[in-house]
């Protein structure tokens, strides 16, 4: 599988930007799909996640309220809105790909990146004050 992300750029605080997420090929539609970003010397964090069927999602709690995933699995595509930008938010924002086939959402399990096999080459954002 692969993913290609993009959508990233400037923009300024308070503004708003949408990424988007294609993968390439197999079975979509039974992925759960996720964002993780990283911003200069820290760790790469959790944003959000979507189940399979785009009816279950999480969020880490610095963006939620704020960013909304979605997903369209006849394009084969997960998108991130974000909206109410802050600086702190700049980061390169990758989508990753856990193609295990859960039939179980698990909110804590989808938060964290090892569940995941496969990501993008993320894409850069940066929010000015």
């Amino acid at each position: 599988v692969q993913l290609q992300a993009s959508g990233g750029g400037l923009v300024q605080a308070g503004g708003s930007l949408r990424l988007s997420c294609a993968a390439s090929e197999g079975t979509f539609s039974r992925y759960v799909m996720a964002w993780f970003r990283q911003a200069p010397g820290k760790e790469r964090e959790f944003v959000g996640a979507i189940s399979w069927s785009g009816d279950r999602t999480s969020y880490a709690d610095s963006v939620k309220g704020r960013f909304t995933i979605s997903r369209d699995n006849a394009k084969n595509m997960v998108y991130l809105q974000m909206s109410s930008l802050k600086p702190e938010d700049t980061a390169v924002y990758y989508c990753a790909a856990d193609t295990s086939f859960r039939t179980v959402w698990s909110s804590g399990r989808s938060s964290r990146r090892a569940e995941y096999e496969y990501w993008g080459q993320g894409t850069q954002v940066t929010v000015s004050s």
